[in-house]
């Protein structure tokens, strides 16, 4: 991290080469969240109440308390780990402080909010159905953003290394005519 830090990331040409694919892998992950969110649910309310409470006319059981348990246990830190990567990384782009914190507030408040609400649905009530949706898209909006900022950020600095090494560059006099 000393190199995003001090800048020395932009001397590092490999360091930008290793956090771009990074962000390219998880650019594959935020589109899979939608491949597997629509998958079984949309964005409407009852949608996701069939889903953890399950529906006679679609003949699906209701998530059992198993079920949910393993898929929160494997969720929780994977999800950790991601927006933390991805938090730690929006401190260092050159962005209002207000920003920077009101969008680490609102990555992993909404993370915890889309987790909890399939349990507030299937066992305190249907109308946390809203709060899986909401959560779903604050999330993934503040993923989408973390992602588009890291990644200018680390082309920028590409761009900014370039154009500093060609203006360090020797310039060849041309002969003086006499």
């Amino acid at each position: 991290m000393k190199y995003m830090q001090n800048g020395g990331f932009q001397h590092q040409p490999l360091m930008r080469l290793t956090l771009l694919f990074t962000l390219f892998l998880l650019l594959a992950f935020w589109i899979s969240n939608f491949a597997l969110y629509f998958a079984e649910m949309s964005l409407a309310p009852q949608s996701v109440a069939a889903f953890y409470l399950g529906s006679e006319a679609d003949y699906r059981l209701p998530r059992t308390y198993l079920t949910m348990l393993e898929v929160t246990h494997m969720h929780l830190p994977m999800m950790a780990v991601v927006l933390l990567l991805l938090t730690h990384l929006l401190i260092f782009v050159p962005l209002a402080s207000r920003l920077k914190t009101g969008m680490i507030v609102a990555t992993f408040i909404s993370a915890l909010g889309f987790e909890a609400a399939g349990w507030l649905v299937r066992f305190v009530h249907p109308v946390f159905a809203w709060l899986k949706i909401g959560g779903f898209l604050v999330l993934q909006a503040a993923i989408a953003f973390l992602l588009v900022a890291l990644g200018l950020y680390l082309l920028r600095a590409g761009h900014y290394q370039k154009v500093k090494h060609i203006s360090a560059s020797p310039v060849i006099a041309e002969p003086e005519e006499e």
